[in-house]
C-alpha cells in the first residue's frame, strides 16, 4: 500500500509498505477514506519529538472495516467508522478511570509512571513515535486498529466524511480545553492560537455558555478563520500587547480562562533559540506565560497545545500568588466522542469550515511542507488516500 512515511525530521514521502494484518484478535484492518495532517504532526517533522526509524504517520484518520479480529462484535466489514487517536485497552486500572490516554496495556515498550522525557510515557497514539507505542499511522491507504472493540465508533449514514473526520481529534481536544475549566455560563474564554484546535476550541466555548471568546495569534490569516469559523473577536499578537489588550476588555481583570493552543512550536528569537541550546530546553513556553499573564486572579488555564521538554523559567509564583487552576494533557477522546457525534449529526457545530486544502495522498509530503512554513493560507489539510 501507499503511505506517508517519516525518515528524517524535515524529510516525509509517500512509500510503498506492506499492508497491515490482524495481529491481534482485538484488532480491525481499516480502507482509510479521509486522514489529516495535525499540527502535533509536525512537532515530528520538525525534529522536536525524536523518531529514529521510519514511521508512517498519522492520528487523524477514519475508514471503512476491512477486516474484524475474531474478538470484535461490535464492529463488521464494511462499516464506516472514525477512530479516536489514543489507543487505549478499555480495561486497565487507567481506562477504567476513565484516563484513556493512559492507557497501561497500549504502550508496553515505554509506559511508567514517571512521564519523563523519555521513559515512563503515557498510554499509545496512533502514528507518533515509539516512545508512543511506535504504531503505524492513518496517513495511509490501509491502517490497523488494535482495540478496535473500544475505539472506534461507527459514523452516522448522514455525515460525510469532512463533517465526521475532525471527532478523531482537534474536535475533542478543543472541548478538552473547554471542558476541563468547567463553565457555568457567561465566562469570557481566551484561545490563545487560531490554528485548528484553537478555533474547536473556541467552537466549544460557544457551546458550553461562553458569554465572550476571544481569538489571539500572530498571522492574519488564521485570526480571519477564527472569526469566520467561530464568530469570535480576535487580537493580533503581532501588532499588539494582547494581554493588555484582554485586560482592557474585561475590565482590568484578565480572562476567566486562557486556553494554550499552541505549545512548543510558538514562534521564536534568535536568543530563545540560542537558550534553548544551552539549558537543552525544545521549542519555548512563551504562550503559556501569555496565558498565565491573561487569567484573571482565581481563573483557570488549560493546555492542549503539546509540550515535549522541561522548561526552567516555569511562573510558579504567578500561579502561586494568582491562584490559578491549571490543567493540560491529552485529550480523553473516549470519554467525549459518543455526545460530540450528536453534536456534528443535529447540527450543533460544523466542523469542516476549516479545511483550507483537500489534495490526495501522493501530494501530502509537499503539505508538509507547506503547513509548516505556514504558506498559502494553509489552515487545516485533509489526505484522500
Amino acid at each position: 500500500m501507499k503511505a506517508l512515511v517519516f525518515h528524517k525530521p524535515k524529510d516525509v514521502r509517500v512509500d510503498t509498505v506492506p499492508d497491515p494484518i490482524i495481529e491481534q484478535s482485538r484488532d480491525v484492518v481499516l480502507k482509510v477514506t479521509s486522514t489529516a495532517i495535525c499540527g502535533s504532526d509536525l512537532h515530528i517533522y520538525n525534529g522536536f519529538f525524536p523518531q529514529p526509524r521510519n514511521l508512517v504517520l498519522g492520528h487523524e484518520f477514519m475508514g471503512i472495516v476491512e477486516e474484524v479480529g475474531a474478538s470484535v462484535r461490535n464492529l463488521k466489514k464494511g462499516d464506516r467508522v472514525v477512530v479516536p487517536f489514543p489507543i487505549s485497552c478499555g480495561t486497565c486500572h487507567f481506562c477504567n478511570l476513565n484516563l484513556p490516554t493512559h492507557c497501561e496495556n497500549s504502550n508496553p515498550e515505554h509506559y511508567g509512571p514517571e512521564g519523563e522525557l523519555l521513559k515512563g510515557k503515557g498510554g499509545a497514539l496512533f502514528g507518533y513515535t515509539d516512545l508512543y507505542g511506535g504504531y503505524s499511522g492513518g496517513q495511509a491507504e490501509f491502517v490497523r486498529v488494535p482495540y478496535a472493540d473500544y475505539g472506534p465508533r461507527v459514523v452516522p449514514e448522514n455525515l460525510t466524511d469532512e463533517q465526521a473526520l475532525f471527532l478523531t481529534d482537534i474536535f475533542p481536544t478543543g472541548w478538552s480545553a473547554i471542558d476541563w475549566a468547567a463553565l457555568k455560563g457567561g465566562e469570557t474564554v481566551a484561545v490563545f492560537g487560531c490554528g485548528p484546535v484553537g478555533i474547536m476550541a473556541m467552537k466549544s466555548a460557544w457551546l458550553r455558555g461562553a458569554g465572550r471568546v476571544i481569538g489571539i495569534d500572530t498571522r492574519q490569516y488564521r485570526l480571519d478563520m477564527a472569526g469566520k469559523a467561530a464568530n469570535v473577536e480576535t487580537i493580533n499578537g503581532k501588532d499588539n500587547d494582547a494581554v493588555e489588550m484582554i485586560r482592557d476588555m474585561t475590565g482590568g481583570y484578565g480572562a476567566d480562562v486562557c486556553v494554550d493552543a499552541v505549545g512548543m512550536e510558538a514562534d521564536q528569537s534568535f536568543l530563545s533559540k540560542a537558550k534553548n541550546l544551552i539549558q537543552g530546553e525544545v521549542g519555548t513556553m512563551k504562550v503559556l506565560g501569555f496565558c498565565m499573564d491573561a487569567v484573571r486572579r482565581g481563573g483557570t488555564v488549560t493546555v492542549v497545545g503539546v509540550y515535549g521538554s522541561p522548561y526552567d523559567n516555569f511562573p510558579l509564583h504567578q500561579w502561586f500568588d494568582k491562584g490559578i487552576k491549571l490543567r493540560g494533557g491529552q485529550a480523553p477522546v473516549h470519554n467525549y466522542i459518543d455526545h460530540l457525534i450528536d453534536l456534528v449529526a443535529t447540527g450543533k457545530v460544523v466542523l469542516e469550515d476549516i479545511i483550507t486544502h483537500k489534495v490526495p495522498l501522493s501530494e501530502a509530503s509537499k503539505m508538509y511542507d507547506v503547513f509548516s512554513k505556514r504558506e498559502d493560507n494553509c489552515v487545516k489539510v485533509v489526505l484522500k488516500p
